[in-house]
């Protein structure tokens, strides 16, 4: 039978899923009351996770801290291997997106060595992807390659296809800022043919995006122009933010390529 702190965690669940935070929080908050009261460490752990994910999500990074130091420290009394990884790698993300990069790194390399140890690849493979960011971000460009590359490699071993997409996609955008064009032009074009066989639109796109970036800074434009119109013509489909700004760039690029 479900406990209530369960239910009310799954209610959150379906709030956080639709996008609707603030009923997320709450019913994870009321959750968290339960929890407390019962002193039942593992539901707390679950649902104190919850709530640092919501804050994550939310821009509210202190808050998410806290509760995910909190569940650090419930899983370490548990001894959950598993557990503290995954809570690693939020903080992780949590210190990378508040560019604190190196505390990011730290927390990404104990994940690292605890997911050899329990024997998990699947996450390792994401957790190098994290990495190849963070050193993107940092200028660290060749670093930033060879963690994609153990991304792939990992991925490909465990049949990960959307991740070994993405990390094509992350070794472009190191190439593009080592203004390595080609390299980036043709590790997109990898990625762009595992998007096309999973038929995944949204990861095809950002690969033509990526390519049209690198055709654009070699002065190909009509080669980017062209790209970059089948990445508005997704962005129309689904509505997604960045279709203004692809339109006006589009426009931008059309204008001169017929200039010239």
């Amino acid at each position: 039978m479900e406990s209530s702190s369960q239910q009310l965690n799954r209610q959150g669940n379906a709030y956080f899923s639709r996008g609707d935070y603030a009923n997320a929080y709450r019913h994870y908050a009321q959750a968290l009351n339960v929890d407390r009261e019962h002193g039942d460490s593992r539901a707390l752990a679950m649902t104190l996770g919850n709530l640092g994910n919501i804050c994550a999500v939310s821009d509210r990074r202190p808050e998410a801290k806290r509760y995910y130091q909190e569940v650090l420290d419930l899983q370490r009394n548990l001894g959950d291997d598993r557990g503290i990884s995954i809570t690693l790698v939020n903080l992780g993300n949590l210190c990378a997106d508040g560019e604190e990069w190196e505390r990011a790194k730290a927390h990404y390399f104990e994940a690292l060595d605890l997911m050899d140890r329990i024997g998990d690849v699947t996450s390792k493979a994401m957790v190098y992807l994290d990495l190849g960011y963070v050193a993107k971000e940092t200028y660290q460009l060749d670093e930033a390659i060879e963690h994609c590359k153990q991304s792939v490699t990992l991925a490909k071993r465990m049949g990960q296809d959307t991740t070994m997409a993405d990390a094509f996609r992350m070794t472009a955008r190191a190439y593009l800022k080592g203004q390595r064009y080609d390299d980036a032009i043709d590790v997109c074009q990898t990625g762009l043919a595992i998007a096309q066989r999973l038929k995944d639109e949204l990861r095809m796109a950002s690969a033509w995006y990526l390519m049209a970036e690198g055709y654009e800074r070699q002065g190909k434009l009509q080669k980017a122009a062209d790209l970059l119109e089948r990445v508005v013509r997704i962005d129309e489909k689904y509505d997604l933010p960045k279709l203004e700004a692809n339109r006006a760039r589009l426009q931008k690029l059309r204008g001169i390529s017929l200039s010239d």
